[in-house]
């Protein structure tokens, strides 16, 4: 993502949920089908588990944000670490869905909303907590995304932003302008 100056708190976390929502997508892509239900080992979640967590917690927080308690009645969240889609685009799906609920319920804010206050789990947040409180949440899974697929991406990984190695011949390159600001 390249860098923007910018003053305000929405736009800035706007652009925080795409960069993580970019990333995560581009170390996905970097697995096959079968590594997205892979796990290290018993006690670990699997790509698809991690994505069906995120997307369960981004359907009942971002559903009738300002209306309605951020934990729905009708989570199961314990179902969320079970039964992963079954296929890569089963899975997509639901993690588009999640991210499109994430945008719908935060685009239309102005500034003057993040004072208001929004219910999780019983608990009054301002809207500014409730926002932090999740980004904080899906950037912990998405980094947990990224490192299991860099692990089973292994030699055949893509680096997501400055190559191994490579930082100080990026950082000449976007000073001399060749290259934008990842």
């Amino acid at each position: 993502m390249a860098h923007q100056f910018t003053t305000s708190y929405l736009a800035d976390s706007l652009a925080l949920f795409r960069q993580y929502k970019k990333l995560t997508e581009g170390a996905m892509a970097q697995v096959s089908d079968e590594q997205l239900t892979a796990t290290l080992d018993p006690e670990m979640n699997s790509i698809a588990q991690i994505v069906k967590h995120i997307t369960g917690n981004m359907r009942s927080r971002w559903t009738d944000f300002l209306a309605t308690d951020g934990e729905k009645p009708d989570r199961n969240r314990d179902g969320e670490f079970a039964d992963a889609p079954a296929t890569r685009e089963a899975l997509l799906a639901l993690w588009d869905d999640g991210w499109r609920r994430l945008f719908n319920a935060l685009e239309p804010l102005a500034e003057a909303d993040l004072g208001r206050t929004v219910q999780i789990r019983g608990e009054p947040h301002s809207v500014m907590q409730a926002m932090n409180r999740q980004i904080a949440h899906y950037c912990m899974h998405c980094g947990q995304i990224i490192l299991l697929a860099k692990h089973f991406a292994s030699d055949h990984w893509k680096p997501l932003s400055v190559p191994r190695n490579q930082s100080a011949e990026f950082n000449r390159a976007v000073l001399a302008g060749e290259k934008s600001q990842r």
